[in-house]
């Protein structure tokens, strides 16, 4: 009898790992069953919400959004410059730059080509050999340095960033703002650009105030209203930079009060408020402030006394149309949406899925403005 029973026991003991298992097996399945359902329905559901939330561009005067571009793509010319320069050849970049144009509209054309030497620079270099003292292979040579400089920080926080790519970082900046300074000695004394480049070195190398307000009346000297520098030195004063909400505010307001009508210094106060929202965690609501309101008239006006052909006009009507479907200004924003055209610039540029973000904002203003439409009808 006790026989049978250890059996029994040595039975139950051999059994129960595989009734485990199985019941294990058995239990994972029902599990995954039930987040192939969670998943399913939730898949519904976003459809249900994409499907909700379109509209059809068309019947509202504007683009597909896969017909768009994203703003910085090149024009016909600039094309040609940039695939001359990646097969050796500095000549057509260097008719493109000198080209007559404002100080801001040559500045304008040279990102792409600086952007191109940071990453292969031997078409520059060899420009640089056959002329040495060419201003403006000297100015590009200091703003491909920056380009290289900040690609190798990168654009993550500070905290992510590991010492030796600040190292580096700050290593390429210092390289750059001697290349600034002789470009400084081979430009013509009114040029501002030379200038300009120095503003990202000044935010990288963590100059002080004093020493950045030396270096923006240089600038201003120079040109007044130039619009890049106004954009990248909003960037050094900043709160997560070298200033705090109020100097930036106060450094933008200055320049609006200054410029005259036309400029399309104004909308760049409504990127003084993205900046300050964003680091503060602001809900959205924070855009329909007052103070947030007389900004965008006043961005609205002077838009609309600028050149239709201003190269900051898709700027202007970018941060228009954003800040004011955040507003709740959809008819004023969907008008500002009609005519970008073609591109899709900032901020939408500055999301991680630019298109997207810029889809789902303009259905706002489409929807919101066709609600406007129906109370007053």
């Amino acid at each position: 009898m006790i026989g049978i029973i250890v059996l029994a026991v040595v039975g139950l003991v051999l059994l129960f790992p595989v009734v485990m298992t199985r019941l294990a097996k058995r239990k994972l399945a029902q599990l995954e069953r039930a987040k192939a359902t969670i998943a399913g329905h939730e898949a519904r559901l976003a459809a249900e919400g994409r499907a909700k939330n379109t509209i059809v561009p068309a019947e509202h005067g504007l683009l597909p959004a896969g017909d768009m571009v994203l703003d910085g793509e090149p024009d016909p010319e600039e094309t040609a410059a940039l695939a001359a320069a990646k097969a050796g050849d500095w000549r057509p970049a260097a008719a493109y730059l000198t080209a007559e144009a404002t100080a801001d509209l040559r500045w304008l054309r040279q990102r792409e080509l600086a952007r191109l030497a940071a990453e292969d620079d031997g078409w520059l270099r060899a420009w640089r050999a056959e002329r040495p003292q060419d201003p403006t292979a000297a100015l590009l040579h200091a703003d491909a340095l920056v380009y290289l400089a900040w690609n190798i920080r990168t654009g993550a926080r500070a905290d992510q960033v590991t010492r030796e790519q600040f190292e580096a970082f700050h290593r390429v900046l210092l390289e750059a703002e001697e290349a600034a300074l002789a470009a400084v000695a081979l430009a013509p004394d009114d040029d501002p650009n030379p200038w300009v480049v120095q503003t990202s070195i000044a935010m990288g190398l963590n100059w002080s105030n004093d020493r950045f307000r030396e270096l923006w009346a240089e600038l201003v000297e120079r040109d007044p209203h130039h619009w890049s520098a106004h954009s990248r030195a909003l960037q050094y004063w900043c709160d997560k930079w070298h200033g705090s909400h109020e100097l930036m505010h106060g450094f933008i307001d200055g320049a609006i009060d200054a410029a005259p009508a036309g400029s399309l210094l104004a909308p760049i106060k409504l990127e003084a408020y993205f900046e300050q929202f964003g680091q503060d965690g602001e809900k959205l609501t924070a855009w329909k402030r007052p103070e947030v309101g007389a900004a965008l008239d006043a961005a609205r006006a002077d838009l609309a006394a600028a050149d239709p052909d201003h190269p900051r006009a898709g700027y202007a009507r970018g941060w228009l149309a954003y800040a004011l479907t955040r507003a709740g200004r959809p008819t004023e924003a969907l008008e500002q949406y009609r005519a970008l055209g073609r591109v899709i610039p900032q901020p939408f540029t500055n999301f991680k899925d630019a298109r997207q973000a810029f889809v789902d904002l303009r259905v706002a203003a489409v929807q919101g403005a066709v609600a406007e439409a129906r109370k007053k009808a």
